[in-house]
């Protein structure tokens, strides 16, 4: 079962913000919220880790876009298991260090 869901209940869908239609927002129980944006120059991946990390990628076309967006969506996991375990710091930060090197 994924503990992902739409996030504010799909009301944000086909919003604009920050010069971008949201196309995919969705959150991770209380820890985390992934959104794929496509601006009129752009389109973003952008994850928020509450409290941690905010990282946004831009893409060429939709097609690369969406891919890594279930990528990072599925990769965060282990991120999220150490915060939810109450993991050191140290170890969430090395996570999300290796996190970022894998989707610069």
């Amino acid at each position: 079962m994924s503990n992902w869901s739409a996030f504010n209940f799909g009301k944000t869908i086909g919003a604009v913000n920050d010069g971008g239609m949201i196309l995919f927002d969705e959150q991770h129980t209380d820890l985390a919220r992934i959104t794929l944006k496509r601006g009129k120059e752009f389109v973003s991946v952008s994850l928020n880790i509450y409290g941690w990390m905010d990282h946004t990628r831009f893409f060429n076309s939709d097609t690369d876009a969406q891919r890594e967006y279930r990528a990072m969506r599925s990769s965060v996991k282990d991120i999220l298991d150490l915060i939810h375990n109450d993991a050191s710091d140290l170890k969430i930060w090395e996570a999300i260090s290796e996190f970022v090197r894998r989707f610069p």
